[in-house]
């Protein structure tokens, strides 16, 4: 059973810093696709970033620049380094995994097979 669980969530000040973790059991597709989606209260899921099937990284035009996305195969394990937050910036963030080959249409959360639990990010202005 695949299992993803994130960590690193919290509340900071706009321009602060934060990294998100995930932790994937049970999921040896370590090929494909892997990527962070967040949603605000009201609003869609959207994605942020990803590393796509090609282990290329992907991001949002609106994280570009202060978000990286890194991927370690041994430990299994998927992180978002987040700097220069913004107040727009808040939402629950969410891991993803996908067994499907993506690479540009890896910001659809439709092609993403399991999903983490979720974690608040919070950040104040």
């Amino acid at each position: 059973q695949v299992q993803l669980v994130e960590s690193g969530g919290g509340s900071v000040q706009a321009g602060g810093s934060l990294r998100l973790s995930c932790a994937a059991s049970g999921y040896t597709y370590i090929s494909s696709c892997m990527g962070w989606f967040r949603q605000a209260p009201g609003k869609e899921r959207e994605g942020v970033a990803a590393i796509d099937s090609d282990g290329n990284p992907r991001y949002a035009d609106s994280v570009k620049g202060r978000f990286t996305i890194s991927k370690d195969n041994a430990k299994n394990s998927l992180y978002l380094q987040m700097n220069s937050l913004k107040p727009e910036d808040t939402a629950m963030y969410y891991c993803a995994a996908s067994t499907r080959y993506l690479t540009y249409t890896w910001s659809d959360p439709r092609r993403y097979d399991y999903w983490g639990q979720g974690t608040q990010v919070t950040v104040s202005s």
